[in-house]
């Protein structure tokens, strides 16, 4: 017992990932994660949609879930995540799909039912 209390005391904590490495033609750009207005997933990559544009990353959704910080982003549909600060309203759709609209872009995003949850207790 002493010696499993011992290794979690010098275990490194987790950070959540803050930077995005996006390539260019030119070399590569940082993106601040929290700028992210949503990420996409677009075959073995990743789209990343900010308020300046969209960009790919190398990434699967699932790698880039599980560094992302899970207090401000949320997988809204297996192949979708969502920044929730940029959220500004969930509506219900007729066949009782939720859609959320985001502040500043025009896209709506649709939630799959898996994820739903998310939204039950707003």
């Amino acid at each position: 017992m002493e010696r499993v209390l011992r290794n979690l005391k010098t275990q490194v904590p987790f950070h959540y990932l803050r930077w995005l490495r996006v390539r260019q033609s030119d070399g590569i750009r940082l993106i601040p994660a929290d700028e992210s207005c949503y990420f996409k997933a677009v075959d073995k990559y990743t789209r990343v949609k900010t308020l300046r544009g969209e960009s790919l990353i190398n990434k699967s959704i699932r790698e880039l879930f599980a560094e992302l910080d899970p207090d401000q982003f949320w997988r809204i549909h297996r192949g979708t995540i969502v920044n929730v600060s940029q959220i500004a309203k969930v509506n219900r759709a007729f066949t009782g799909r939720l859609i959320l609209k985001l502040k500043d872009l025009p896209e709506a995003l649709t939630v799959s039912r898996t994820y739903a949850h998310l939204f039950r207790q707003m």
